[in-house]
């Protein structure tokens, strides 16, 4: 139905059947009913108000830690333009950031300004949008940790202004409901020495370029470490370290990462998922749980 729906009009860019694929961090599945790029929080929110409330609507970041299966998605993916990212220091420990923001750009911004404790976002591949609707974490910290208040625009258009606590975060979720964007976030660190914050930044991407796969097509990391255990060794002690089901590949450098090694497909990427998962449970007892979204049709 929302294929061939009447679109409400938007200011900004509005493209039936747009290609997921050409950004989204695997490269493979298929393309939206409907790619919205809005040009501002207000052209968003009178699109979603006069939009069928049965048409389904996505927000989409950059897709770093994203399984857009083959057939597509249904509905209406918005994904913000970098216009919707600007990052501005408002007093001496709160950094405002659009969503479209990267999580770099954040804490570089933190890191001139002399506020610490946001560092961590050095390490998310992902939006600043993106990390709050997933409590996104990383060496120690998380998005519950910093997160003042957030601006929603809800599936109707409604703008509202979460405070951290309605988010009700846990481990990499949020109370955040379907078709919600977050357009905004306030974070909050402390008084510190920008040369020691950026120390701590540097060792943080050394770490992350040493161990974890970086340049390739990849989805970050695929499963959520359970209670008192580590994925990624839990994948490598089930055997898992270089499976391969077509193109898709367990990561040789660090098995808690899947890899797109040259025409695989979601499909081919989701089964290798799930066959790790079933091999981990032989061997450990244990369900590993998904932390890459997959989303949309299977073909």
């Amino acid at each position: 139905m929302s294929e061939t729906a009447t679109m409400p009009a938007l200011n900004g860019k509005l493209t039936r059947k747009g290609s997921l694929a050409d950004f989204i961090w695997f490269r493979t599945g298929g393309p939206a009913d409907w790619l919205a790029r809005p040009d501002s929080a207000a052209d968003l929110s009178r699109f979603l108000a006069d939009l069928d409330p049965a048409i389904p609507v996505m927000p989409v970041g950059v897709g770093s830690n994203l399984i857009v299966r083959d057939g597509g998605v249904p509905g209406v993916v918005v994904r913000l333009p970098k216009a919707m990212g600007k990052v501005v220091i408002e007093g001496e420990t709160r950094v405002r950031a659009g969503a479209a923001a990267m999580g770099i750009s954040v804490a570089s911004a933190a890191r001139d300004a002399g506020i610490a404790g946001l560092e961590f976002l050095r390490g998310i591949p992902g939006t600043a949008g993106g990390a709050v609707r997933m409590n996104a974490g990383a060496y120690g910290r998380e998005v519950a940790d910093i997160l003042i208040e957030a601006s929603v625009i809800l599936r109707d258009g409604t703008v509202e202004t979460w405070p951290a606590k309605r988010f009700a975060f846990t481990y990499r979720h949020s109370a955040l409901p379907k078709g919600a964007i977050v357009v905004e976030a306030l974070f909050e660190g402390t008084p510190g020495d920008p040369t020691e914050i950026g120390a701590k930044m540097d060792r943080i991407a050394d770490e992350r370029e040493a161990s974890q796969p970086l340049r390739s097509r990849t989805g970050g990391s695929t499963f959520k470490n359970p209670p008192g255990e580590k994925a990624w060794a839990l994948v490598d002690k089930a055997g898992c370290r270089g499976l391969m089901i077509g193109d898709a590949q367990v990561s040789e450098k660090h098995t808690n990462f899947l890899l797109n090694t040259g025409e695989a497909t979601s499909a081919d990427i989701e089964a290798l998922g799930e066959e790790v998962r079933r091999r981990v449970k032989a061997d450990s007892g244990i369900d590993l749980e998904w932390e890459i979204q997959r989303v949309g049709r299977a073909e």
